[in-house]
């Protein structure tokens, strides 16, 4: 006989869970008690957004489901965050939410929520134990359903009283992956399609990618001579410095790209839903039926078609099509090579950044000396904000797993998953990007990273305001500022306060000495840039904006 907080942990052991956070409750205390007893890293998360955040952060670097425990009703609500980036961004994660116990449910009860009705928008499957002898299936259902087909979260809730009860239940066993691949017909289809094009172009996105599958696609790349680009904030799928790549596929796209895959008569999107981001609002790509020879290939039949026609379909992983293009190969050199050396070319030119900007801080400059010292291995994260486009547009990435950032556009992303990242990988150095707006938003995780000793190195980039918001309040509502104003706390202070290092940056040459100290002092750190508003875009001032 085993308490359902026994075996919901069982369950965890078997399917091979090694970390999870969380922020403890009352609700699921039986479940916590149980985790005593066990290996698996227990993180304590200082807010539910932050947590589930980590967990999509696991998910994302690893292709395991990130695990996250809340309690109920606001411990849940506030995990709810990290559950929408997870679904947009197709993330396999797993959100365990303590429940009312089972006798005064639908009563409005103590933090009560129906989750069923509450999150079925943002979850691929919300389910609820009742019984604790099901506790096996339902957990072992939990991963093959956030890790098959479209990857993405799951949520189980788990009634208090559930979690006590003493049961008899199966031994919990691992779930198994749910594999697809592409017929032989379809990888010949596509050998015919690129035979016949003129002017194609390759747009890696999704999940479910690895390092073997990246690997196995640039050399596939090469061999064609295949432009590629990468959707938005799924960078580190490619090589940029690789002589095919194109450039990145998303916000702010450099318009010479665009108008390559524009006037392309093949496009081969792998792992990617295409959406509004890296289409640029559906322009891209006409909807439904696209301009282009379009083949598409996904994990999960049912993005095939839904918005975008192709013309070859193919329902499979990255990781399963790669394997299945082998060696696959030009019969001579593709006549498009020439146009693929060009658009490489035009890339670096895009991904240099200026020199020159408003105020005493240049981001150009502090860029180039973060391409110069550090090295391929180093994790980037980032939330959302204009501060992103110096890392997103001028930041070369070389590997696999050295990117975590939401596709979903959500705020507050970049220091939780920087916690969860430089947990997953100690030897490797994390830099997370945050603009002043944005860090505040999680910024109390920055006390999980001194709690843990994970030293992190954050760059706050802080011109006192919302500036993507402002940003698009000065071009449709000219000179009429409403609500971007910030004030801040003196940020290196913080750092210092919550026992990390803390510098800030005046000057853009003071940036190197104090990334150094940073680095050196083996503890969390923030560095505080404080950058003019002036600088809002890499090319374009508030006040040209302002302006039209």
């Amino acid at each position: 006989m085993k308490t359902g907080g026994q075996l919901v942990v069982e369950a965890l052991v078997a399917n091979g869970v090694r970390r999870i956070s969380c922020v403890p409750g009352e609700s699921y205390l039986a479940v916590l008690d149980a985790l005593h007893d066990t290996d698996i890293d227990v993180i304590v998360c200082r807010q539910e957004g932050g947590a589930a955040m980590m967990a999509d952060c696991w998910g994302r670097l690893t292709g395991e489901p990130g695990i996250c425990m809340v309690t109920r009703g606001p411990g849940a609500t506030n995990a709810s965050a990290g559950l929408h980036i997870a679904r947009q961004d197709s993330i396999p994660m797993i959100l365990f939410i303590g429940q009312v116990q089972r006798d005064a449910r639908e009563r409005e009860a103590f933090q009560e929520i129906e989750y069923r009705r509450a999150f079925t928008e943002v979850a691929k499957w919300v389910g609820e134990i009742d019984d604790p002898a099901r506790i096996p299936e339902f957990v072992t259902r939990a991963f093959a359903v956030a890790t098959s087909g479209r990857p993405g979260p799951v949520v189980l809730t788990l009634p208090e009283d559930m979690l006590t009860e003493p049961t008899e239940a199966p031994q919990a066993r691992a779930y198994q992956p749910v594999e697809s691949h592409p017929g032989r017909g379809q990888i010949a289809g596509l050998e015919e399609l690129l035979a016949a094009a003129k002017r194609p172009i390759a747009i890696l996105g999704g999940t479910r990618w690895s390092a073997e599958s990246v690997a196995g696609f640039q050399r596939f790349a090469e061999r064609w001579r295949l432009p590629v680009g990468c959707s938005f904030r799924r960078q580190m799928l490619f090589d940029h410095l690789n002589p095919v790549y194109a450039g990145d596929v998303g916000i702010g796209i450099n318009p010479a790209l665009a108008k390559e895959i524009k006037e392309a008569d093949l496009v081969l999107l792998v792992g990617g839903r295409f959406s509004e981001m890296p289409s640029s609002s559906y322009t891209l790509i006409d909807v439904p039926y696209p301009r282009q020879t379009l083949v598409h290939v996904h994990p999960d039949p049912a993005e095939l078609g839904r918005v975008y026609r192709p013309d070859l379909a193919i329902a499979a992983s990255p990781r399963d099509f790669v394997a299945a293009l082998g060696d696959l190969a030009p019969a001579a050199e593709p006549e498009w090579s020439a146009r693929t050396g060009a658009m490489h070319e035009a890339y670096l030119k895009w991904s240099t950044p200026p020199e020159k900007g408003p105020g005493d801080v240049q981001m150009g400059p502090i860029m180039n000396w973060i391409e110069a010292n550090t090295g391929p291995d180093t994790i980037f994260t980032n939330g959302a904000g204009n501060y992103a486009t110096w890392l997103h547009r001028f930041h070369r990435f070389r590997r696999y797993g050295t990117q975590a950032a939401p596709a979903s556009g959500s705020m507050g992303y970049g220091l939780p998953a920087a916690v969860a990242a430089k947990q997953l990988h100690p030897e490797r150095e994390v830099i997370c990007f945050a603009g002043d707006g944005c860090f505040l938003m999680h910024g109390q995780e920055f006390a999980t990273a001194i709690r843990y000793q994970l030293p992190i190195i954050v760059l706050v980039v802080n011109n006192g305001i919302y500036g993507t918001i402002r940003m698009h309040q000065e071009r449709e509502y000219p000179g009429r500022v409403s609500a971007t104003d910030l004030t801040n706390p003196d940020f290196a202070a913080l750092a210092r306060a919550y026992g990390g290092h803390g510098e800030t940056v005046v000057r853009t040459e003071e940036f190197a000495d104090a990334f150094l100290r940073a680095r050196a002092s083996g503890k969390p750190a923030i560095i505080e840039i404080k950058l003019d508003p002036e600088a809002i875009t890499p090319t374009r001032t508030l006040t040209e904006i302002r302006n039209g």
